[in-house]
């Protein structure tokens, strides 16, 4: 027997803010984890290759010896997790509050305009 694919006209016309603010929150925080160890593994990954080693033989060469200067006092592991840390933090909170904010001009446009159509099929 053929079945004819069913197809529902459906109209989003509203957005709860408060469940766009939890789902936000959670993907910002899944984002910001995600930074912190993707910033780990690329400044494991360029310390194994000794980029750090080459880059403050490099300045000492051009600067000279005579100037006491280590690259990995500014890029040490440390401080570049420290950063990668408090850009999450900031990214969290502004993506939250953003997504917030979209929802709620959703809200205002959608009652304008009638919402946004989507038509749905179960092929």
């Amino acid at each position: 027997m053929d079945s004819v694919p069913r197809r529902v006209r459906l109209t989003l016309a509203r957005v709860d803010p408060w469940s766009v603010t939890k789902l936000s929150f959670l993907l910002s925080v899944a984002v910001g984890i995600a930074l912190v160890v993707a910033t780990a593994v690329i400044w494991s990954v360029l310390n194994g290759m000794g980029v750090f080693t080459d880059l403050n033989g490099l300045l000492k060469d051009v600067v000279g010896n005579e100037v006491k200067f280590n690259l990995l006092d500014y890029v040490g592991f440390g401080k570049v997790i420290s950063l990668a840390t408090v850009i999450a933090v900031v990214d969290v909170v502004l993506l939250t509050a953003l997504s917030t904010i979209i929802a709620f001009l959703y809200n205002v446009s959608s009652a304008l305009v009638g919402g946004l159509h989507v038509t749905l099929s179960d092929d």
